[in-house]
């Protein structure tokens, strides 16, 4: 049965996150969440090599030979890590200079290669585009909220404009991967302890049955 565009928005922003529910990405959540630009780079990225990657490969699924079906992935995946690669540099030198090696690492990440063998080998490929494409917003969307609170904490600055009007002093520790490190573990407990506790709520009873009308009266003596 084919899964409805709703519940694929639903799983891969909330339900199935893949940061914070498949526990996905990890290694590039804890490298660049430091400054929001560079998330949000990022995130734009791994969002475009997913979705395209994950439409191309299910266009070509009853194409390509299960022996080499991951050879054949990593190709796709690798043509569309090098576009984002030369856009980057091209537009935006110095984050690229900042990301270093992470960019061309997208190749490798979890991410891709996951929704590409778990959904984009199995659904069509309007669908497997839209997985792509929100499991790579649901990961920009953890790392932005990282980057939002290392930055302003760690720098005082929301997209380098100075946000620390009261000169507050700055937290180190929030510029270094043991913060990004600690803050997805705060969000997994946060998010793993809301869905439990909302599915272990008792099923609202059913509504109880309407009383039955009374017997009609009998006739006049």
């Amino acid at each position: 049965m084919k899964e409805s565009v709703r519940a694929v928005i639903r799983r891969n922003l909330w339900t199935d996150n893949q940061v914070v529910r498949q526990v996905l990405g990890i290694c590039s959540s804890l490298a660049v969440t430091n400054v929001m630009a560079n998330s949000l780079v990022m995130g734009v990225g791994l969002t475009f090599t997913t979705a395209l990657s994950s439409l191309t490969l299910s266009a070509l699924r009853n194409y390509i030979p299960r022996r080499i079906r991951m050879i054949v992935q990593t190709l796709v995946i690798a043509v569309y890590v090098i576009l984002v690669d030369i856009a980057i540099k091209a537009y935006a030198p110095d984050i690229s200079k900042a990301l270093g090696p992470y960019v061309g690492l997208i190749i490798t990440n979890c991410i891709i290669m996951g929704r590409a063998e778990a959904y984009a080998q199995k659904n069509p490929p309007f669908l497997s585009m839209l997985d792509g494409l929100f499991a790579g917003l649901g990961y920009t969307a953890v790392l932005m909220i990282l980057s939002t609170i290392r930055e302003v904490m760690g720098f005082g600055t929301f997209f380098g404009l100075d946000v620390n009007v009261l000169n507050a002093p700055t937290w180190t520790i929030m510029v270094m991967p043991p913060a990004a490190f600690f803050l997805i573990a705060v969000m997994i407990w946060i998010l793993s302890a809301h869905l439990q506790k909302k599915s272990a709520k008792p099923a609202a009873p059913p509504p109880a049955p309407a009383p039955a009308a009374p017997a009609a009266a009998g006739g006049k003596a």
